[in-house]
């Protein structure tokens, strides 16, 4: 794993009006040396954190020697989204912060590593909300920004499925588990459900092996996961907007670099039709935004599962001899 660096920001007065005094910004990088080649940014999702490759990474099929995002390549930057416990690190009053103001420290955070060119902003689901923030504050960062399976606001069916982890979070004995046990409900999709356990049993308890696996899932999350940094993950779901449609459409048009849209055709949490609606606001405006789709059963978490789709789409990006060729983004389906 490489090794976790730390900067240090020594105020900050959130949109709210809170000040932070002495804010902790982890990060690690891979591949090739700052300053050696093009720089992807990774922004993470609600429970990742910026071990985004090598043995332990949560993205290493995506990232590493010779995958689609190659280490060899690229310098691969990836930020910890303060409060998320990863580096051990909490925020207290978490909900006077928003998805704005993590964006600002990230983009604090490049300004002390003196990078002020970004080859490829990439993340999913909480991640690609970042990616929206940083890319409408400073328009001329990216090359290239691709959010995954998100948007740039929360929809009311977002806030409501947070708001529901917010009750569990605050009123359950076992909190982080339970959260967790209902987060993989819409992180999934039926269908999934159906194809990996088909009403089986376990053969261990006498439960349903669908039991069996959300509580599993709920104890391993339990066992890595801080209550307070799962709490301050979930808000920040729930702050990702823009004052208005127009005001996204103007601020957005302004982006100076491609951007790249997937979605997940099964998606239940960010759903598909949104992301579409996005690509529609925008592709009037902007010659270089594209939309691309994942076909799946698996849902929300399709991201993390289907790599070689998501490779398939990201390879006219990152691969230096697929970018020469004629490659059509437009309602891309890879199957």
């Amino acid at each position: 794993m490489a090794n976790l660096s730390n900067l240090e920001i020594e105020e900050y007065t959130t949109h709210s009006g809170f000040t932070v005094k002495n804010l902790s910004l982890t990060y690690q990088v891979f591949g090739r040396q700052l300053g050696t080649a093009p720089v992807v940014l990774v922004t993470h999702a609600l429970t990742g954190n910026s071990n985004v490759c090598g043995e332990n990474g949560w993205w290493k099929r995506l990232i590493g020697a010779e995958k689609c995002i190659d280490i060899n390549e690229y310098t691969i930057l990836s930020f910890n989204i303060p409060g998320n416990g990863f580096d051990g690190f909490l925020i207290e009053n978490y909900e006077n912060i928003t998805i704005n103001d993590v964006a600002q420290w990230f983009l604090i955070g490049l300004e002390q590593l003196k990078i002020s060119k970004i080859f490829a902003g990439i993340g999913g689901s909480l991640g690609g909300s970042i990616l929206w923030q940083m890319a409408v504050l400073q328009p001329k960062l990216f090359q290239n920004i691709i959010p995954i399976a998100t948007d740039w606001k929360a929809t009311d069916w977002v806030i409501a499925q947070c708001r529901v982890q917010k009750q569990i979070l605050n009123n359950s004995e076992n909190p982080v588990h339970d959260a967790r046990v209902h987060a993989m409900t819409f992180y999934r999709s039926p269908q999934s459900f159906k194809q990996k356990f088909n009403r089986s049993f376990s053969e261990t308890t006498p439960i349903f092996n669908i039991e069996s696996w959300l509580l599993h899932h709920g104890k391993s999350l339990k066992n890595r996961f801080q209550l307070q940094a799962y709490k301050m993950m979930n808000h920040l779901l729930t702050t990702s907007n823009f004052e208005s449609e127009e005001i996204f459409r103007e601020v957005a048009s302004k982006i100076e670099g491609n951007i790249y849209l997937v979605g997940i055709d099964s998606d239940g949490f960010y759903l598909n039709e949104e992301i579409k609606e996005t690509y529609s606001l925008l592709k009037p405006i902007k010659n270089n935004v594209h939309f691309a789709e994942i076909n799946s059963i698996h849902g929300h978490d399709a991201f993390l599962i289907e790599y070689n789709q998501l490779a398939g789409i990201l390879n006219p990006i990152f691969n230096t001899e697929a970018i020469t060729k004629t490659i059509n983004y437009e309602h891309a389906s890879i199957g």
